[in-house]
């Protein structure tokens, strides 16, 4: 190699770097991608017959990164799971599996790969971040040996972790992260001993990172916002998608709007099993998202976010979620109310009966407020205003708090709190609040068809959220999510090793 064409990657990092700090905002990206899935399988495959799998999706995401980097962005986040699938037994998953090393060994893999023991899939994650002068992060499979003097130890005689790693534009490892929560299925992996809040510095921000089921728990999530003050949180996911609160687009864009943070989500795109649903959110709402039922494509999106988005003359104001609602009594009228299970939760519902009014919801210590104007009343559609308060959850329990306005999927009350896509009512407006025993309240509203309605609703600093000029689309859902996470009971399988 000629000395200049050695200098040429460090060369771009500077000059990259002098763009971000003369700037107020930077260049994000996060690609939605088709996982190609290994055969199902309960015994391990040949390492090679691994890698080869892995180099087939990472194909796909080199691809992604060098359109990205080409259209001016810093950072690009890839999904959970998308380099290898989520189809594993603990013993099948093993051949993917790379051992990661702490990030303060100062190591950059393309170009001293054998440092650590084989490690192909952290050499060509990283030699792509080096090679197109941009920020790489990926989900791949960590590994560690232990043994008898650890009482904890496996017996096979190893840990294995779901990891993201982050690379940055010079190739070098700057972030590891072991995920906290784990998923019921995900077997396959150990729970770390304790959760690590792992942030690292850019030109262009602090960054935080977690992965998928994470976002709904206290650890490391809320801690990473609200103790490590990170500007911009990176999410690669493989979500699920669960009408009518917990759609990948409508929930994520709701925690970084009650978080107050960018969040960077990147999901697995797998229509099978309802995975779709990928955004680069902030504190005033999505910049770009995509959400895609229909087709098996990938995804790349783009936007221009704050680099401090609690400088911006735009940051939202902190919010008192029971203000208003705390303040008023109980609306009068006619208030009968029903029980109607959204999943396993059972929520305490009562009919909008008329084409506008006021009503209360109560349940627990939760009481929800509802007032709204629909644009006509529709003698083929049901709305109600429902409230939860309570667990959530079969294995792993946790407290929610819900206020919502929500469609049913028919007139027949019995299917209130079932799935529902579409709807044909617009709202003149609305006005949702309740007596959260909470700060951290997440604000959702989904039109027909599963989309989300940027600008078109604000959050009050009384706790209310209202609709600026009605809904432009028929509404699905208009809710106010809370977790209480000191109410959630302990974790009932963080200490059992696999």
């Amino acid at each position: 190699m000629l000395p200049s064409q050695a200098l040429l990657p460090a060369v771009v990092f500077a000059l990259t770097a002098l763009q971000a700090l003369a700037s107020n905002t930077f260049m994000a990206a996060v690609y939605e991608h088709a996982v190609i899935l290994p055969d199902p399988t309960d015994q391990p495959v040949s390492p090679s017959d691994a890698l080869a799998l892995m180099n087939k999706n990472m194909d796909v995401l080199e691809g992604a990164i060098k359109e990205a980097a080409q259209q001016g962005a810093h950072i690009i986040v890839t999904p959970e799971d998308g380099i290898y699938g989520w189809r594993f037994t603990r013993e099948s998953i093993y051949p993917y599996l790379e051992d990661i090393p702490d990030p303060v060994v100062n190591w950059i893999p393309c170009t001293d790969p054998s440092r650590f023991g084989p490690a192909p899939v952290q050499e060509r994650l990283s030699c792509m971040a080096r090679n197109n002068s941009i920020y790489v992060v990926a989900n791949i499979g960590d590994k560690k040996p232990c043994d008898s003097s650890d009482p904890k130890c496996p017996r096979d005689g190893r840990y294995q972790y779901n990891t993201d790693v982050v690379f940055d534009t010079q190739g070098k490892l700057v972030a590891r992260y072991h995920k906290y929560n784990l998923f019921r299925g995900e077997t396959q992996f150990n729970y770390p001993k304790e959760p690590e809040a792992v942030t690292f510095e850019t030109p262009f921000g602090k960054f935080g990172i977690f992965t998928c089921f994470d976002i709904l728990f206290y650890e490391p999530a809320v801690v990473l916002v609200s103790k490590m003050q990170v500007d911009t949180m990176l999410f690669p996911t493989a979500w699920m998608n669960v009408l009518p609160f917990l759609t990948a687009i409508e929930f994520h864009s709701a925690w970084a709007m009650g978080m107050r943070v960018n969040l960077l989500s990147a999901n697995t795109h797998n229509t099978s099993t309802a995975m779709t649903g990928s955004g680069l959110f902030t504190p005033e709402g999505p910049a770009a998202y995509h959400y895609d039922s229909a087709t098996e494509e990938g995804r790349l999106l783009l936007a221009e976010l704050s680099t401090r988005p609690r400088l911006s003359p735009t940051y939202p104001p902190a919010i008192n979620w029971s203000s208003y609602a705390t303040s008023i009594g109980k609306f009068p009228g006619e208030n009968d109310t029903f029980l109607g299970a959204v999943r396993r939760d059972i929520f305490t519902f009562s009919e909008l009966r008329h084409k506008d009014g006021n009503y209360t919801v109560c349940q627990g210590d939760l009481c929800c407020h509802l007032v709204y104007q629909m644009s006509d009343e529709r003698r083929d559609e049901v709305y109600v205003l429902g409230a939860f308060d309570g667990l959530h959850g079969s294995l792993i329990k946790y407290h929610w708090q819900i206020c919502t306005l929500l469609k049913c999927p028919s007139t027949n009350l019995s299917t209130c709190g079932q799935p529902v896509e579409t709807a044909q009512t617009k709202f003149e407006m609305f006005s949702l609040s309740g007596t959260f025993g909470t700060s951290y309240v997440f604000p959702e509203v989904l039109y027909s068809g599963v989309q989300l309605a940027p600008g078109e609703f604000e959050v009050l600093r009384d706790g209310r959220l209202k609709s600026k000029h009605g809904t432009s689309k028929p509404l699905v859902t208009a809710t106010l999510f809370g977790r209480l996470y000191e109410k959630d009971p302990p974790h009932p399988l963080r200490t059992s090793p696999h």
